[in-house]
C-alpha cells in the first residue's frame, strides 16, 4: 500500500456504514485522509468511526438520508465545517431491486433513480465549490449493469448506466476546471446490497455461488478489493485518468448475458 498518499487531504464517503463504503472510508483514512462518513444508521458509523480512530485515523459521522434534499446540503457543510474543506468525493451508497419492464413499479422505478442518480448529482453539485478550488476528484461507484443487460433488473440497469453517462458528462465539464471525475464498475461483490433487496441468506448463497460461474475468474469479489481501486483512483497517482468507466468484475463485462 502506498504510505500516506492521502496526507493533508479530506475525503467525504456516502454509503460508509456498510460494504464497499465503510471499506473505502478505513481504507482512505489509512493513507492519510481525514474521512467524513455517511449513511443513514448512526450507529454503524459511530462504530467505523472509533475503527478508524484506534487505528490512528480520523473520521468525523454524518448520519442522514441522502434522498432528503436538506440532509444532502447538511452532508456537505458539515464536512466542510468540520475539516475545513473537500479534496475527494465517493459516491458508494446505492440500492438494486428486482423487476421487469412488465412488473416495475413507478414507485419502485423513481426511488432507484432517487437513490442510484438523482442524490449523487445533487451531492456532486453541492460538493463542487468546495472541490474546484483544491482541484480534487470524485468517484462514483456504478455496476456491470450499468454497461451490459441483465434481465430482471430493469430499473437498477437503467439508473447505472444513467450514473455512467452523468460521470461521462461531468467529467468533460469540470476537466478545465482540473477536477477529476471518475466511475468504478463492480461486478458482484459480497456486501448486504442483494439481502437488502429481499433475498433470504439461503438465497444469497445460492446466488453467490451462481456468480462465480457468471464472472470469468471463478469467484466473486470484495469490498477490499473495490476500497483498493477507488482510492487510487481518487489519489494523485491517476492524476491523468478522468471520464473512465473501470471495470472490476471478474471479467463479468466482457460476457454474454446467461
Amino acid at each position: 500500500m502506498a504510505d500516506k498518499r492521502f496526507e493533508g487531504k479530506i475525503a467525504l464517503v456516502t454509503g460508509s456504514s456498510s460494504g464497499i463504503g465503510k471499506a473505502t472510508a478505513a481504507r482512505l483514512a489509512r493513507e492519510g485522509a481525514k474521512v467524513a462518513v455517511t449513511g443513514r444508521r448512526k450507529d454503524r458509523l459511530e462504530e467505523l468511526v472509533s475503527e478508524i480512530g484506534s487505528a490512528g485515523g480520523t473520521a468525523h459521522a454524518i448520519a442522514a438520508d441522502l434522498t432528503d434534499e436538506a440532509d444532502r446540503r447538511r452532508i456537505i457543510d458539515e464536512t466542510a465545517g468540520q475539516f475545513g474543506g473537500l479534496d475527494v468525493l465517493v459516491n458508494a451508497a446505492g440500492i438494486i431491486a428486482y423487476g421487469t419492464i412488465e412488473d416495475t413499479s413507478l414507485e419502485d422505478w423513481q426511488k432507484m433513480y432517487d437513490i442510484n442518480v438523482v442524490s449523487i448529482f445533487h451531492i456532486m453539485q453541492l460538493a463542487l465549490p468546495h472541490i474546484i478550488p483544491r482541484k480534487g476528484n470524485i468517484v462514483n461507484v456504478s455496476s456491470v449493469n450499468g454497461m451490459r443487460s441483465f434481465p430482471g433488473l430493469l430499473a437498477y440497469n437503467s439508473s447505472k448506466s444513467a450514473l455512467d453517462q452523468l460521470t461521462r458528462c461531468s467529467a468533460l465539464e469540470l476537466a478545465p476546471k482540473g477536477v477529476r471525475v471518475n466511475n468504478v464498475n463492480p461486478g458482484v461483490v459480497v456486501t448486504e446490497l442483494h439481502r437488502q433487496a429481499g433475498l433470504d441468506e439461503e438465497k444469497y448463497a445460492a446466488f453467490l455461488e451462481r456468480s462465480k460461474t457468471t464472472h470469468p475468474i471463478g469467484r466473486v469479489g470484495k469490498a477490499e478489493e473495490l476500497a483498493a481501486l477507488i482510492t487510487f483512483v481518487a489519489s494523485d497517482e491517476a492524476g491523468w485518468i478522468t471520464g473512465d468507466t473501470i471495470n472490476i468484475d471478474g471479467g463479468r463485462h466482457l460476457t454474454c448475458a446467461r
